[in-house]
């Protein structure tokens, strides 16, 4: 754990990006022994998967699934990979990734850059992980929306077979015009079309892959009722609360430079939008819908405070960023401490 540490500091002394690159090189090599083999807490079974503990690597870390040995070490129960795309896409230009280390925040406009879905496959089977996998899928920059679900539909067709739960991602803000998914009708045409292609996998080959819709936090109450309902009409099978944020508070203490970048805000800063969503999400869709919170966990209390407000599970990204290992495992801490849970052997 000293090590972790240590390295942690050396990456937040690098400009972000080159940062974030030398961790995925670095837990996608044998270094990544280094960080020992940490076990996860609090298991629970949910959409038909047997998850080994409760909190997990959100999407957007280990794009193309680079990391996996590495990541799979530190104590997460699942872990989510992507977002990837059905053909490689460089992104943004840089820079396109900012700390805001007053705040405890992140500011990214990435685009989705990732080496497409044939590499991710490659790099899933390469890794012949045993864990609870979520690939989450996007679609191409260049791909106009009324022609969205061919992109989705190819990013599940070509994944289902090696995931435990597949994640659409329709609330990045940093594809053009990707929210608009979000409304109502576009919303339920491509769920109804995942939908399909996930039946017809079902009965093709045995295996049923739950299906997962992450939002954004910027959406108001009648916005999340309608999506609610078309969870509910379409029959998805989990939801994500939330996404990063496009809003910015008026309490930020960083570089003013660094706060009107352009990009999705996360970390501290988005803790309160994401749980106002957990909260009205969960009161729209019932007690027994899965949900999994994620946005602006940066402590036990964080985490303890979203599994109070009715999520089943928990991500983190920015919290993992600023705090390292550390954070998992004092989650994990609590878990077991707190709730008479035992991490699995």
């Amino acid at each position: 754990m000293i090590i972790s540490k240590l390295y942690s500091r050396f990456l937040q002394q690098l400009p972000a990006e080159t940062a974030h690159d030398l961790a995925i090189h670095s837990l996608g090599s044998p270094l990544s022994k280094l960080t020992g083999n940490a076990q996860p807490a609090a298991p629970i079974e949910m959409m038909g998967i047997q998850f080994p503990g409760r909190v997990g690597l959100a999407a957007g870390f280990d794009k193309n699934a680079d990391a996996i040995r590495g990541l799979s070490r530190l104590g997460f129960g699942f872990l989510e990979v992507g977002t990837v795309t059905p053909k490689p896409q460089a992104g943004n230009p840089k820079p396109r990734l900012f700390r805001l280390i007053k705040d405890q925040a992140i500011i990214n406009r990435m685009g989705f850059n990732n080496k497409g879905v044939d590499y991710l496959v490659k790099q899933v089977r390469k890794s012949r992980f045993k864990g609870v996998l979520g690939i989450n899928i996007g679609k191409n920059k260049d791909t106009d929306n009324n022609r969205a679900l061919d992109d989705y539909l190819i990013g599940f067709n070509k994944t289902h077979a090696l995931a435990d739960y597949i994640t659409i991602n329709i609330s990045s803000p940093n594809t053009p015009n990707l929210r608009a998914l979000q409304s109502k009708d576009s919303l339920n045409h491509l769920l109804s079309g995942l939908k399909q292609a996930q039946t017809e996998a079902h009965k093709k080959s045995g295996q049923y892959t739950p299906l997962v819709v992450k939002i954004s936090p910027d959406e108001n109450t009648d916005q999340l009722k309608a999506i609610a309902q078309v969870l509910k009409e379409t029959k998805i099978d989990g939801l994500i609360c939330t996404n990063t944020t496009i809003s910015r508070p008026n309490k930020l203490n960083s570089n003013p430079q660094l706060i009107d970048q352009t990009g999705g805000l996360s970390g501290a800063p988005l803790k309160k939008l994401s749980l106002n969503t957990l909260k009205t999400m969960r009161a729209l869709l019932g007690p027994d819908f899965p949900i999994i919170a994620v946005g602006g966990i940066m402590s036990v209390a964080d985490a303890q405070q979203r599994f109070d407000c009715g999520a089943n599970l928990i991500q983190i990204y920015s919290g993992f960023i600023y705090h390292g290992p550390g954070l998992i495992k004092d989650i994990n801490h609590w878990l077991t401490q707190t709730h008479g849970f035992t991490p699995q052997p």
